[in-house]
């Protein structure tokens, strides 16, 4: 047993830090403590195909699941790449591997097959973590656990803090990982955040169990195991921020253009693209349309600070959105393949109103009785898609076999349907 382990154990689930309501037991009155230094010290970066050669061997032999986690870059370099990779498991400590230096990890993918991977926030390290052939077949999602159990605080420092009494160190979470080299108060944290994590999850298994919603978490921990990448996003660059002002055709062309021209600049250079150019100057630029570049220079975003090189760029794309027909023109707002915005339907259908109207209260309610968020209850999406097209005939089969269809997890079906029969039946 762990010194964490056994400072769990001494509370089985401490609440210092705001843990979901429990039947009278844990008190949280223990004050947490701060974990400065992982416990074996600050292992040395991996960044050698010898040295990884040795990690791979160390965490096949190893036992029990493996914490994993991944640091990126984001605001400073294009895409979400990993720079850090951190793993903890028994047996074989932590481990800290370069990517950039070790880019095919595939090898410790493959020594990890079978094995339960243990993320916080899965989904936001799994498309960097497959980028590098590190696949898990099996996973445990602490925030996701959290989120199921009841906490209303579920990141990484606050269910360490309220569930096993340990604060952990702050502050370098959103630094530029993609330097070299790390400095070491940056490799620490990287180390501190793989420490615990499997204690948590062993903690939280045990919460979950005790409320009943364990093999609810399973489901959703092999739902996300087991989904495809995600399909590249159509239209980026209609994602652009202050879009809502943009409502004239030319414009949204110009918007393209200069999303497009920024997008090639940034992967080419390796850089955020926000650091090239900004989406308020973007927006700027399509509402005022420039005729040239002392026009475009006098916009904001596109001040002295500016070269004329990079005027004549930007200015070149407006002219080429300036330049098209007007059958070449973007149409306004994306194709929609689902139900219309809420808001519409009062006046398109005021029965599937009615319907969303009644089921939006009905899996409210139901949420909060089962102490976890509507959205991990189930999807606003799959809620407004049932009521939007119901089965023609309202039964707990036709109503789940809807739910099902949609992507809803077996658990969800069971707790929803009924709530759905009676507000699509009213």
């Amino acid at each position: 047993m762990t010194d964490a382990q056994e400072t769990a154990a001494d509370v089985s689930l401490r609440t210092t830090g705001g843990g979901p309501p429990d039947d009278g037991g844990s008190s949280g009155a223990e004050a947490p403590i701060p974990l400065l230094e992982p416990r074996e010290g600050i292992p040395p970066v991996i960044a050698d195909e010898a040295a990884l050669a040795e990690v791979i061997a160390a965490f096949a032999a190893g036992t029990g699941p493996v914490a994993v986690d991944a640091e990126r870059a984001s605001g400073y370099r294009y895409g979400q790449r990993a720079y850090l990779v951190q793993l903890r498991r028994a047996g074989a400590g932590t481990a800290l591997i370069d990517p950039v230096a070790c880019p095919d990890l595939s090898g410790l993918g493959e020594a990890l097959s079978g094995v339960e991977w243990v993320l916080h926030a899965a989904t936001q390290d799994l498309p960097c973590l497959r980028e590098i052939g590190m696949i898990p077949s099996r996973l445990f999602d602490t925030e996701l656990a959290g989120r199921i159990a009841g906490f209303p605080r579920v990141g990484l420092g606050a269910m360490v803090e309220g569930v096993l009494g340990f604060v952990l160190e702050k502050g370098h979470s959103a630094v530029d990982w993609s330097t070299r080299p790390l400095p070491e108060p940056w490799l620490r944290y990287a180390a501190l955040d793989v420490e615990l994590l499997v204690d948590l999850r062993d903690a939280l298994e045990k919460e979950l169990d005790r409320q009943g919603k364990l093999e609810w978490a399973l489901q959703e921990f092999d739902a996300i195991a087991s989904a495809p990448p995600a399909e590249p996003r159509k239209d980026p660059w209609r994602r652009t921020s202050g879009m809502h002002k943009v409502r004239r055709r030319r414009q949204l062309a110009v918007v393209k253009e200069l999303w497009e021209a920024r997008d090639r600049i940034a992967q080419r250079r390796d850089v955020s693209p926000g650091k090239v150019l900004s989406d308020a100057a973007i927006v700027e630029a399509a509402l005022a349309l420039p005729v040239n570049v002392h026009a475009l220079a006098a916009l904001n975003g596109f001040g002295h600070r500016m070269g004329r090189r990079q005027l004549e760029q930007w200015q070149a794309a407006v002219d080429r959105a300036r330049g098209l027909a007007e059958v070449q023109l973007p149409q306004p707002g994306q194709p929609v393949t689902g139900p219309p915005p809420p808001r519409a339907w009062a006046d398109k259908d005021p029965a599937a109103a009615a319907r969303l109207s009644a089921a939006r209260a009905a899996v409210s309610a139901l949420a909060e009785s089962l102490n976890m968020p509507q959205e991990n209850l189930i999807t606003p999406d799959t809620v407004r898609r049932v009521c939007w097209e119901p089965p023609s005939v309202v039964s707990a089969e036709s109503v789940g076999a809807a739910l099902a269809g949609l992507g809803a997890r077996a658990w969800q079906v069971a707790q929803v349907t009924p709530v759905l029969v009676a507000a699509l039946s009213a």
